[in-house]
């Protein structure tokens, strides 16, 4: 459902007067939605760079306000899109005054400013949700009826270098979005990671492995880049009922299952076409904008219409996985420069 049917849910007086923090890249998408899904309820926005509040007050006539402490006090809820490292004091501010909080990914900077937003929101009972707009994907929304516990997830996330995220590694820009869904798929938690990871154009990491196994066994390989020539987001999903694949890019998804009628003995006595005995699903769901589905859910949270799509807690595991490859990355590559240290390493 998009904004202009939204609307009416998140205008009326009952429903939470909203600000959004940050006017980038994304936080402007953010000023155009939330203008959009609550009408004389979104209050306005606050940009520390005043060309750029000037220009999006401007571009979507909605007012620019000279201070973050002056939006919190006019403000029911905020949206905080603002660079990672500033997501703890903004939203710790927020929180502290009582604000119901929505919060890009990644979460923090660490797990200890994670553990403490998610007690300051417990103390003051309002929503926190943070944004992995994944969730809201049309070919995630459609496989998710098909889904049944997972065994083996194969995610490829490549996309070209853009100077936006690259003050992070991989993992924490683009990996994280992953790291997510597949915590959301399998449904447990992570209990061993084998990664590794090397920078290319950025002192960070810029493209990264990591291979992730389950406390049910289940098994993750996720590979990002920001250094490929071509945009890439795809997810392969193996369970007992069959074979998931999702092109995330572009919305759209095949399941491909055994049929039920069909006897496994019959592939020992001859060659038999696939079509024979595999059941071909194309997966669909309502086309809608992923972040205006992420927002509603937000702003229906905090009327207490719906669930919190996305939990502090859910994107601070989200965090803890991206923050236990980034130091696997850490440990391999430190052996190979011990390695290539070594006396007589370079000798054939």
């Amino acid at each position: 459902m998009q904004a202009g049917q939204q609307r009416a849910q998140f205008c009326g007086n009952e429903a939470p007067r909203v600000g959004v923090v940050g006017a980038g890249g994304l936080g402007t998408h953010h000023v155009r939605i939330l203008r959009d899904l609550c009408g004389e309820r979104f209050m306005g926005f606050v940009d520390e760079n005043p060309a750029r509040a000037a220009e999006v007050a401007s571009q979507y006539g909605v007012p620019a306000v000279a201070s973050l402490d002056r939006l919190l006090q006019d403000v029911d809820a905020v949206s905080i899109v603002v660079p990672t490292r500033s997501h703890h004091a903004v939203a710790a501010q927020a929180l502290a005054l009582g604000k119901h909080v929505f919060v890009e990914k990644p979460f923090t900077v660490t797990l200890e400013e994670a553990d403490d937003l998610l007690g300051k929101a417990a103390a003051a009972g309002v929503v926190l949700q943070v944004g992995h707009v994944e969730r809201f994907n049309r070919a995630v929304r459609a496989a998710m009826p098909f889904v049944d516990g997972p065994r083996f997830i194969e995610s490829d996330r490549l996309a070209p270098f853009s100077p936006r995220g690259a003050d992070v590694a991989v993992v924490l820009d683009l990996m994280i979005h992953d790291l997510d869904l597949v915590h959301t798929l399998v449904g447990t938690r992570v209990v061993d990671v084998q990664a590794m990871g090397i920078p290319v154009l950025t002192p960070q990491v810029d493209i990264a492995n990591a291979r992730l196994t389950f406390a049910n066994g289940a098994v993750a390989n996720i590979t990002a880049s920001r250094v490929s020539r071509e945009r890439l987001r795809k997810l392969r999903l193996f369970q007992r009922s069959g074979y998931l694949s999702l092109d995330l890019a572009a919305g759209t998804g095949e399941f491909f299952r055994l049929r039920g009628d069909f006897d496994p003995m019959q592939l020992a006595r001859a060659p038999r076409a696939l079509e024979d005995f595999v059941e071909r699903i194309p997966l669909d769901a309502p086309d809608a904008e992923p972040l205006v589905l992420e927002l509603s859910q937000f702003l229906g949270a905090v009327m207490g219409h719906n669930p919190i799509a996305v939990t502090g807690a859910e994107g601070r595991d989200a965090l803890e996985a991206a923050l236990r490859i980034v130091s696997a990355i850490d440990v391999a590559q430190a052996g190979l420069l011990a390695g290539a240290a070594a006396p007589g390493a370079s000798r054939a």
